[in-house]
């Protein structure tokens, strides 16, 4: 028997050039074992920013092109001095008083186009696809690669060698959503990647709400 068409799922088509991004698996606790670097978890919209010649992309997760809204992260890519770049990365909204982030914000028109991209990782960089290097390298081509950015594209800090239980303390007490965990030595996979975890604040609660 012939489904009917409007039972029918379209199939999403992927925008050419588009990668999955990797997606950190839930943790219940943060790790104490040596090799891994800690970030703090940014609470906004997974970007995927690409620069292609002259075109920016600013793809969520789902391959949906968010360039027009958020128009001071797409004109800082636009901005930089290469051809052909990927970062992995946030797009955050602060509070206008204490500067934390404010996911509220993000949903509006002025907080969209004043956002910031908080970067991550680093996949392409001119003719080189560097998603097989170690995080480490990865992370540090990219702290290379913003130095001349605009303030919207920012490098987004890790803590390496140290106690992740006491990173995530220390994200919680100020009421920041957490941090991610990630071995120095990955590769970046796109989908469920185990090399990455997210530790979650049960405390915390969206600015805005």
């Amino acid at each position: 028997m012939r489904t009917p068409a409007r039972w029918t799922q379209p199939k999403r088509l992927r925008p050419p050039g588009f990668i999955l991004p990797a997606q950190p698996i839930l943790a219940d606790r943060a790790t104490k074992a040596d090799g891994w670097v800690h970030e703090l978890k940014h609470d906004g919209f997974r970007i995927l920013a690409f620069k292609d010649g002259d075109k920016v992309s600013l793809w969520s997760r789902n391959g949906r092109d968010w360039s027009s809204e958020f128009a001071c992260i797409t004109a800082a890519m636009r901005a930089m001095p290469f051809n052909r770049i990927m970062i992995d990365g946030e797009a955050i909204a602060h509070c206008i008083d204490d500067g934390l982030p404010d996911f509220h914000r993000l949903l509006g028109n002025d907080g969209q186009a004043r956002a910031c991209l908080y970067a991550v990782d680093l996949l392409l960089i001119e003719a080189e696809d560097v998603r097989s290097v170690a995080l480490i390298e990865r992370r540090r081509m990219l702290r290379k690669a913003l130095r001349k950015a605009g303030p919207a594209l920012r490098f987004s800090d890790h803590l390496a060698g140290v106690d992740g239980k006491g990173v995530f303390r220390h994200a919680c007490a100020p009421g920041l959503e957490g941090i991610v965990s990630k071995r120095a030595t990955s590769r970046y996979k796109s989908g469920a990647c185990r090399a990455w975890l997210k530790i979650k604040n049960s405390d915390y609660e969206r600015r805005g709400q």
